[in-house]
């Protein structure tokens, strides 16, 4: 669940501070707010490309910072810091985990997970773990059947027997290709040879470690702010313990009043327990600081070399990234293939028999998930078309259809052995066709949130950005509902122009943009019940909000209070 969040100097958002609350909470405001930042901010947060244009006109950074409950990880610390894990709010066993991801207006990009350096892999398993966000466009990925069979998987539970399917293949393309590089000719191997003995050369001389680019990046910073840096460190140093008026040396005073006054109100004696704990923490950080000062070699030959080293580290890149770890994977590969080619690894006869029985076990796994897949297919069609019903496209036929027995091996791949396609017919008398060929904009979205319903969620925040597109009226209403219908398992956080759906919200936030000191301004503000009325309004009437817009805006969120009572009480084991 996404706790909280923090924003700034992104875009046209300064500073931007959201609690949001389990359930449904929804994003409301004027076209070009800034409501699509706050989403364009919780992808970057999570692993999204980085962009120097992001950072705000004028600032040297733009700062994310987010407050994740992860139910996947327990903490598993002890003493002190797991009670303080269980005295946190929220779900019951999820550890709290912070991120953040710094962006300077140079474009270069640093991110944290719980105070630590982080790789962009580790943004993005955060990702499939606690968020699933769905852009303004998102959905029209639906018209790519190559989307179909993972959401079939999703919700038939085949999605491990898929992964195991993509690992199968995995093996035997490996040695598909070991086999096809060990019957080359004496010239084509010496050549091969040639080029690998080249390349190989390259990364071995570098020898690049994991996250290496991202650290020296950081290095890079701190050097060329060595200056800063250093008077930074001993200013606080000497503040807080080496001047004649240091901190530490004064808390002294405070402490023994503080006792005075625990003599007297008992109120004060937690304070006084904790004094040991506070002096602790305040001399670890002045001799960080004095430490760390210390160490920072600010020569001009030390710069030099970390420049040199990111710039042989970038061009490997270039050469056989595009990431790090990419360039290291690819001198893996290229030193196995050395061994194979000069007759260190496995001969042709062992090779063939491996992938003999790689291609078995592949297709063992394969045939077992196609099973799987077709069997669940009429459910997965049935259970579709009631869901779609529900939203307002009651007489919709759904099929999935697969290729006509096992695709030839030139067809296999990690998905197995199975193609399959989405059709559709939401009108009666129509014949089935393409998912691609025959829905609306609003149609699509709605078979999208059908889909997600269906399906279920990996993660615990669903995040829509603007999924009522093309929709209104009666049939908004029923897209509100099964919004609110999602927010009863999983967090979920909805930007909407439609009242109806706002309506429904267990909360909801204002998004708006102003000028302050000829710059633009984008505030967030979580609304209580009477600006709940005004917004919802606002979004009925537009410019033009009257008494009469208003009865209407309170007779909407009247409904959509009732509603949300009824779910607490469903949810509490009540009869509403």
């Amino acid at each position: 669940m996404l706790r909280f969040l923090r924003i700034r100097n992104l875009a046209v958002i300064e500073a931007v501070e959201v609690e949001f609350e389990p359930g449904f909470n929804v994003l409301t405001g004027e076209t070009g707010a800034g409501k699509s930042i706050l989403v364009e901010a919780v992808g970057l947060l999570l692993g999204a490309r980085a962009s120097a244009d992001l950072v705000r006109t004028g600032e040297a950074q733009a700062t994310i910072e987010a407050i994740f409950d992860d139910p996947s990880t327990r903490s598993a610390r002890s003493g002190e810091a797991a009670r303080n894990d269980r005295a946190r709010p929220g779900k019951a066993g999820a550890r709290e985990l912070i991120v953040r991801r710094e962006i300077t207006s140079q474009g270069r990009s640093r991110s944290f997970i719980d105070g630590a350096l982080a790789t962009a892999a580790a943004l993005r398993d955060l990702s499939s773990r606690l968020v699933e966000l769905h852009g303004q466009h998102e959905h029209q990925s639906l018209l790519d059947p190559l989307a179909h069979l993972p959401l079939l998987d999703d919700y038939a539970d085949l999605t491990a027997v898929a992964a195991d399917v993509a690992a199968a293949w995995t093996s035997v393309r490996t040695l598909r290709e070991q086999l096809e590089r060990s019957r080359m000719d004496a010239r084509e191997k010496a050549a091969r040879l040639d080029l690998i003995a080249f390349q190989l050369g390259e990364i071995e001389k570098a020898a690049p470690k994991p996250g290496e680019d991202e650290e020296l990046a950081s290095t890079r910073q701190v050097l060329a702010s060595a200056e800063r840096v250093q008077r930074l460190c001993e200013e606080s140093y000497s503040a807080l313990y080496d001047n004649d008026s240091a901190v530490l040396a004064g808390l002294g005073g405070v402490w023994k009043r503080v006792g005075e006054l625990a003599t007297i109100d008992p109120q004060f004696a937690p304070y006084v327990e904790s004094r040991d704990g506070i002096k602790s923490q305040l001399e670890d950080l002045a001799f960080f600081l004095r430490s760390y000062a210390d160490g920072i070699d600010a020569s001009p030959g030390r710069l030099q070399q970390v420049e040199d080293r990111l710039a042989l580290v970038d061009r490997l890149k270039r050469k056989y990234g595009p990431t790090l770890q990419e360039v290291i994977d690819t001198g893996a590969a290229l030193a196995r293939e050395r061994e194979l080619l000069t007759g260190a690894g496995e001969g042709a006869d062992a090779l063939t028999k491996a992938l003999e029985a790689a291609t078995s076990t592949y297709l063992d796994l394969a045939r077992g998930l196609s099973r799987r897949r077709r069997a669940a297919a009429a459910t997965f069609a049935r259970e579709l078309e009631a869901l779609l019903a529900e939203l307002a496209m009651a007489r919709t036929r759904f099929e999935v259809r697969f290729n006509d027995g096992e695709l030839p091996p030139e067809g296999w791949g990690e998905r197995g052995i199975d193609q399959a396609e989405f059709f559709i017919s939401p009108n009666p008398g129509e014949d089935l066709r393409p998912l691609a060929r025959i829905v609306s904009g609003g149609e699509l979205s709605r078979v999208m949130l059908a889909l997600k319903t269906l399906a279920g969620a990996g993660a615990r925040t669903l995040i829509f950005d603007e999924v009522d597109a093309g929709i209104g009226g009666r049939v908004a209403d029923v897209v509100g509902s099964r919004l609110q219908a999602l927010g009863e398992e999983f967090q979920v956080l909805c930007i909407t122009h439609l009242p109806q759906i706002a309506a429904r919200g267990d909360a909801q936030f204002a998004i708006e943009k102003s000028v302050r000191g000829r710059r633009t301004v984008t505030r967030v503000e979580r609304l209580d019940d009477a600006g709940r009325v005004e917004e919802v309004a606002r979004m009925i009437g537009g410019a033009s909000v009257t008494e009469q817009v208003r009865a209407s805006a309170r007779e909407l969120l009247s409904g959509g209070s009732k509603r949300t009572r009824s779910t607490q009480a469903r949810r509490a084991g009540r009869n509403p």
